[in-house]
């Protein structure tokens, strides 16, 4: 059933709507009783990975529709512009929408939308943000955790098939985002991080969308057999992470992959000068553990970020 969240008028006669697709199901328990999951994405219209799972969960819902026993409701565009545009933000007002929330329902027109958004998304049982990495970066199937919502967001977290849960000190955390605004409120948001901006990366979709059907099976929406899921890395100190720069500019020529566990010193990748035809700079693994971001976009300025490791302790591989 599809329904508008919010609606606005927008110059020579046109309209902005944002919708969702609320799946139902067939018969039983009375709709205010039923447990209800929100999937949720493209905030950042230039993230893409999340379109493929909401496309995949509905064809999978729709071959058993009979097992479904809850509410899903899923929301594939939440920022229908920047999407249409390929915009990070909102287009014509260069604005962050993960910087607007809880929003303003008096507002102006994206403070009202931020509004309509959590207003419609609030008292699910479990919410799912699912965002991609930029066009830079390439990240392996993560949930970022606020540490001051662990206790109730780890659990939940474990059971959808990720291969890291990133727990954040509370102080590096925005809280004009929409899983903040959430979370703070009582409605759980699990905030994934996967793949590349612009991009989708169906091996990730696919194992983002075998998580969510095991989380539903755990909560009680859905009633068919599930896949068993990973049991992911956990980290929740900030040594446990070290940040790979740039020594210097030129070309990043990649010669690992992502995800790959590495040896101290293991080399990762050069940087090379394409007009002289030499090998600038070599980068190294500062450590020994799993390389969970890698630089995508190949051009690099000095500094720029190239990737992280995860410390082989936490990894817990020997």
């Amino acid at each position: 059933m599809i329904e508008t969240i919010a609606a606005v008028s927008l110059p020579v006669d046109e309209k902005l709507e944002i919708r969702k697709n609320r799946i139902l199901p067939e018969a039983g328990t009375a709709q205010e009783k039923r447990k209800r999951i929100s999937i949720v994405t493209g905030i950042h219209g230039d993230e893409l990975e999340g379109q493929y799972v909401c496309f995949e969960l509905q064809r999978r819902l729709a071959e058993e529709k009979e097992k479904l026993a809850g509410i899903v409701d899923i929301y594939p565009a939440m920022n229908p512009l920047g999407i249409d545009s390929i915009s990070r933000g909102i287009p014509a007002f260069d604005l962050d929408l993960n910087r607007l929330f809880p929003g303003n329902i008096d507002g102006n027109m994206t403070e009202y939308l931020a509004a309509e958004i959590i207003e419609d998304v609030k008292g699910s049982d479990c919410v799912i943000d699912l965002h991609a990495s930029n066009i830079y970066l390439t990240e392996i199937p993560q949930i970022r955790i606020n540490e001051r919502h662990q206790e109730q967001l780890v659990p939940m977290a474990e059971k959808l098939n990720m291969d890291l849960i990133w727990v954040h000190g509370a102080s590096t955390v925005l809280e004009s985002t929409f899983a903040y605004s959430l979370n703070s409120v009582g409605t759980p948001v699990l905030v994934v991080e996967m793949g590349v901006g612009m991009r989708i990366t169906k091996e990730y979709g696919d194992q983002m969308t075998d998580g969510i059907m095991h989380l539903m099976k755990a909560m009680g929406i859905w009633e068919g057999e599930v896949k068993p899921v990973k049991k992911p890395v956990i980290s929740r100190n900030p040594e446990d992470v070290c940040y790979l720069n740039a020594g210097v500019g030129g070309l990043f020529i990649p010669l690992v992959k992502h995800g790959a566990r590495l040896k101290k010193n293991e080399r990762i990748g050069r940087i090379v000068d394409p007009l002289r035809g030499k090998v600038l700079d070599e980068v190294l693994a500062p450590t020994e553990g799993m390389l969970f971001t890698l630089r995508d976009y190949p051009i690099v300025d000095e500094g720029s970020l190239m990737g992280r490791m995860l410390k082989k302790e936490v990894c817990g591989y020997a």
